[in-house]
């Protein structure tokens, strides 16, 4: 039976206001349950009766008899007919406060496959989850029309019922499809149709989709020389050979590909807009890309992230749309154009490609859910997509331009800027002997991201640099971190 230190202890648990969201019984359950891993319980030892227990917790009968169940449901107690409950003899096994510890084995080592391991030795690839000066590639929300967007939602909800609640097709939500697919071919000079567009989460499911369903592990891919790391770190974990090809202020040097002594069997670039350096893929290079991907049977993987903000002149229309092979595949995103959060990518596939890449992507994550695909297509088709877009694309041109004379002004001594004519990101070159690690971790102590372009090169020994975001940042903020920043560089030239 319990002492009366025991039964007090009960007492005091049952009513400390810290359990009180737990119903009645849980409470009285948790504190015997206590008392047996605290070791005031012994194995063997008799439980009062329940009608005894519950007169000395003024409770009913059947809250303590559904105690006992849970506890016996658990093996802390045992419940014998005609005898009563008792301590479990298995709570002997239970550490006791003051037990002497049982040595601990030492773990045995991890073992992954090889791919596994592979991703896990990259790290991952980290996404700035909050908007600091200067993570690039970060759109601004605050300026997002969200009463449109919720309008437009409510009447998908109305309309569509309790089906928007469904699995969307695993191709995606046939309205996006078809508003996708006028958008790339009006905007962007694409050739699609609602039956090549596949809907993803993300440009990067994208690339990993691209990097398992069109290679096997051992086979080469050629990817630009700086590159996105996405890509690279994509390519990597699915057991790719990457083969750096140099840039120019025309692009890949795409002759590379025709020399080179080992095709590959695909090519993955950012034409319109190269990550990081900002250049714009020639048309002869396109074209000459193009007719390489023709004669070797390889595959384009074009990877469109940001072709929406264009600053100067019109921007150059998409390879795929030049090819007329079907040898591009087509990846865009809404995650800068609009918000993250959306998680809307999508690809613009040849024709042969378009049932493999839906059934690979139904073991990923089998759909987008429909809610979102749904009032992103009326966004699209009411227009408001195309006006967002123009407002960003001059709010995005005033801060590139003010990042420019700021970093003119109080970094000259420490980083030279190259403006690009598009993006949502400025390449800054170094021009001390400040190493760039550590400029990179001064200023996230001091609230700011940098991206080093260093790690982004592949074959070559590059200047060092780092890329720098605008998009998401106002001019009053994007002058207070540069001057931090230039704060950071003059502390680590001392």
């Amino acid at each position: 039976m319990f002492k009366h230190a025991q039964l007090e202890s009960v007492k005091a648990w049952v009513g400390d206001p810290a359990h009180g969201a737990l119903p009645l019984h849980a409470r009285i359950q948790r504190a015997i349950r206590q008392l047996i891993l605290d070791g005031a319980l012994d194995a063997g030892r008799p439980l009062p009766a329940s009608r005894a227990l519950a007169k000395s917790l003024g409770v009913s009968r059947d809250t303590v008899e559904s105690a006992y169940i849970q506890l016996h449901a658990e093996g802390f107690i045992e419940r014998r007919v005609g005898s009563g409950s008792f301590v479990s003899e298995r709570a002997q096994r239970l550490p006791r406060p003051g037990a002497r510890p049982r040595p601990v084995a030492q773990p045995a080592p991890l073992r992954l496959s090889q791919r596994g391991a592979s991703m896990y030795k990259g790290g991952g690839l980290r996404d700035f989850l909050v908007p600091r000066p200067f993570a690039p590639g970060v759109p601004e929300t605050r300026n997002f029309p969200l009463q449109t967007w919720e309008r437009l939602e409510r009447q998908v909800l109305k309309e569509y019922g309790t089906q928007a609640l469904l699995h969307s097709p695993p191709q995606g939500m046939e309205p996006l499809r078809r508003a996708i697919a006028d958008y790339v071919n009006l905007e962007r000079g694409a050739r699609a149709t609602p039956e090549r567009v596949l809907i993803l989460t993300s440009s990067q499911q994208a690339l990993t989709l691209c990097a398992t369903v069109l290679l096997d592990a051992g086979e080469r891919i050629f990817i630009e020389d700086p590159a996105y790391h996405g890509a690279r770190k994509a390519f990597d974990a699915a057991g790719l050979e990457c083969v750096p090809v140099p840039l120019d202020a025309d692009g890949m040097q795409v002759e590379r590909l025709r020399a080179a002594r080992h095709p590959a069997k695909a090519v993955f670039l950012t034409p319109s807009h190269q990550f990081p350096t900002g250049a714009t893929l020639a048309l002869e290079r396109r074209l000459a890309l193009i007719e390489w991907a023709r004669q070797h049977q390889a595959w384009i993987i074009e990877d469109d992230y940001d072709s929406e903000f264009h600053y100067a002149g019109k921007p150059t229309a998409c390879v795929q749309g030049l090819d007329a092979h079907e040898r591009t595949v087509y990846i865009g995103t809404f995650t800068k154009s609009l918000f993250p959060g959306l998680r809307i990518g999508f690809m613009v596939l040849p024709s042969q490609l378009v049932a493999p890449m839906t059934a690979a992507r139904t073991l990923l994550d089998g759909h987008s859910a429909p809610i979102p695909q749904l009032t992103l297509a009326r966004f699209m088709e009411g227009g408001h997509f195309g006006a967002h877009v123009r407002t960003m694309r001059a709010v995005y041109a005033e801060r590139l331009a003010i990042l420019e004379r700021l970093v003119r002004k109080h970094l000259a001594d420490f980083l030279e800027p190259r403006t690009p004519i598009g993006g949502m990101q400025m390449p800054c070159l170094l021009r001390c002997d400040i190493p760039e690690r550590a400029v990179i971790d001064a200023a996230r102590r001091a609230g700011i991201d940098l991206l080093g372009l260093t790690a982004l090169h592949a074959s070559s020994a590059p200047r060092g640099g780092f890329l720098m975001g605008f998009a998401a940042y106002a001019p009053g903020e994007l002058e207070i971190a540069v001057k931090k920043l230039a704060d950071v560089f003059r502390a680590l030239s001392r």
